[in-house]
């Protein structure tokens, strides 16, 4: 029997530009309340990413405290880091451990562990970190966290990493570990998490649904031949989507089109900021061939036209989950947070979407 496509919300925790101290807070706590609505009408899991120095665009710079108070106002979602960045100053693996470990304790089993690298030059250079030597601190990492949460003492040598022997606590309570996520932003990276045997966290970032098919489907041929990093396969797919609904597609794209376009302009900009440091290229040629489109003529009815964005009326977004379920996702992830957008439209949104999307999965 085909298992339905589960509904999740991935976090930015964006805020608008020049926010006071108490509008701050008082943005934190009105995306916590989100959640918990969001739980109570049917959706499964809460994401959050980890970012540092991107004012407005992402104040998540501690995920381990946003998700814990996450988790202590839910009982069922699963809380999951999306991702925790694992090159080192980011965090090291052995306060990372002992953070996550702590936080599938109080949420009773709750955790799901993704990772990442970084991929900003704000952020790695905010931290001094050489972009090139970040996917072998990434997997090195990973692998002392996984030690530490499943041997009775840890100890490691390593290249990025010497840890001597010590007892850590506590240890998660899902064993032998919480489940292990990988992000994926090229079609590289899908095959490596296929072969470390990670589940595959993905976007549908200026991707169309065809070329999110292809990527997903070169991870599912991998992952048959996993030797995976951890101590099980996870081979789970979920995929990230900015997301709205309201009762007329007219209204929905009024409430939507201004946060989705300047997420994706905002989100494409971090990602090829590194690229001329990298020797490839400015920006703006890796755009073009990021995207497939000139940079002036990537619209909003562009990203529609692709089926890029889940925006709309029920109707609608019943249509684009099915899609999705059917080139095999497992999760989707609702992006529905935009850092100006009235808290009350995005709870009008995950309410209308828990009572007339959810159910047509169930």
């Amino acid at each position: 029997m085909e298992i339905a496509v589960e509904f999740g919300l991935l976090y930015e925790w964006q805020m608008p530009f020049g926010i006071s101290r108490e509008d701050e807070s008082r943005h934190f706590l009105e995306m916590q309340e989100q959640i918990k609505f969001a739980e109570s009408v049917g959706f499964k899991s809460i994401f959050s990413v980890e970012h540092h120095f991107l004012e407005s665009f992402s104040h998540a710079s501690a995920p381990e405290v946003l998700l814990t108070w996450a988790a202590a106002n839910t009982t069922t979602m699963r809380i999951g880091h999306g991702v925790r960045l694992l090159p080192y100053p980011y965090n090291h693996p052995i306060r990372a451990a002992e953070q996550a470990a702590t936080l599938d304790l109080l949420s009773q089993g709750r955790l799901e562990f993704g990772t990442g690298r970084s991929a900003t030059l704000a952020e790695l250079g905010g931290f001094n970190i050489d972009p090139k030597e970040t996917r072998g601190m990434w997997e090195e990492s990973l692998e002392l966290i996984l030690k530490a949460w499943t041997e009775p003492v840890v100890e490691h040598s390593g290249k990025y990493f010497n840890q001597p022997p010590r007892t850590m606590v506590p240890k998660p309570l899902q064993t032998p570990h919480p489940p292990l996520w990988m992000s994926c932003t090229s079609a590289e990276s899908h095959e490596i998490a296929g072969r470390l045997g990670l589940g595959l966290l993905s976007f549908t970032l200026a991707l169309s649904i065809e070329e999110l098919a292809r990527r997903i489907q070169l991870y599912r041929d991998t992952i048959k031949n996993a030797t995976p990093i951890g101590k099980y396969v996870n081979n789970q797919t979920a995929v990230f989507a900015m997301t709205h609904c309201a009762p007329t597609m007219e209204l929905a794209r009024e409430r939507a089109e201004a946060g989705v376009m300047r997420y994706q302009h905002d989100q494409i900009e971090l990602l090829t900021s590194l690229l001329p440091i990298m020797g490839d290229g400015s920006s703006y040629e890796h755009y073009q061939r990021f995207v497939g489109v000139d940079y002036d003529k990537f619209t909003y009815d562009y990203l529609d036209s692709k089926d890029m964005i889940v925006v709309g009326d029920p109707e609608r977004c019943i249509k684009m989950a099915k899609h999705y379920e059917a080139i095999g996702v497992d999760r989707l992830l609702c992006f529905m947070q935009y850092k100006d957008m009235p808290h009350e439209h995005t709870m009008d949104s995950i309410r209308l979407f828990g009572e007339e999307v959810i159910p047509a999965f169930s």
